[in-house]
């Protein structure tokens, strides 16, 4: 069983009680618009992170990030990008069993096709009335993937 850390949207800020909400995951996966490179070196101290390129994620240090990842993990194809809408590829004729994205701040978990998506929200400045949230991943070998979101009262 791996526990994943999924995060989007923090624009600049790592919030003390998301480090203690992460600590202990097996890797972090961000799902864009992360501001400024120290939020990426303050995420790899809890857990290494697999990140990708936002809409607001401009200049020489966001540079290398790429636009979408994808990863294996426990067994399951996982593939992040931002903007849900740019999804280039067919998940489930890719065997991709989860889609991490963000941008929208709004969080939701919804399984479409036998394919998990996961928008952890954003852990970042307040936008709206949107809560402050991020996700977890469990992911086992010949098991479906469980998701879930942790909200914060800030």
């Amino acid at each position: 069983m791996t526990l994943i850390g999924l995060i989007s949207d923090t624009h600049g800020l790592v919030r003390p009680q998301v480090a203690t909400a992460l600590a202990g995951v097996c890797s972090i996966l961000h799902a864009g618009d992360i501001g400024k490179p120290e939020v990426l070196d303050a995420l790899s101290t809890i857990a290494p992170v697999i990140a990708v390129r936002g809409n607001n994620d401009m200049g020489g240090w966001a540079q290398h990030l790429p636009w979408t990842a994808s990863t294996k993990i426990a067994g399951h194809a996982v593939h992040m990008l931002h903007i849900i809408e740019e999804l280039a590829t067919r998940p489930a004729q890719a065997n991709v069993s989860v889609i991490v994205s963000g941008h929208t701040h709004h969080p939701f978990i919804e399984t479409r096709g036998g394919v998990l998506y996961v928008n952890p929200g954003s852990a970042g400045p307040r936008r709206f009335s949107l809560p402050i949230s991020i996700g977890f991943l469990r992911l086992a070998e010949n098991a479906a993937p469980e998701a879930w979101l942790q909200a914060f009262d800030v």
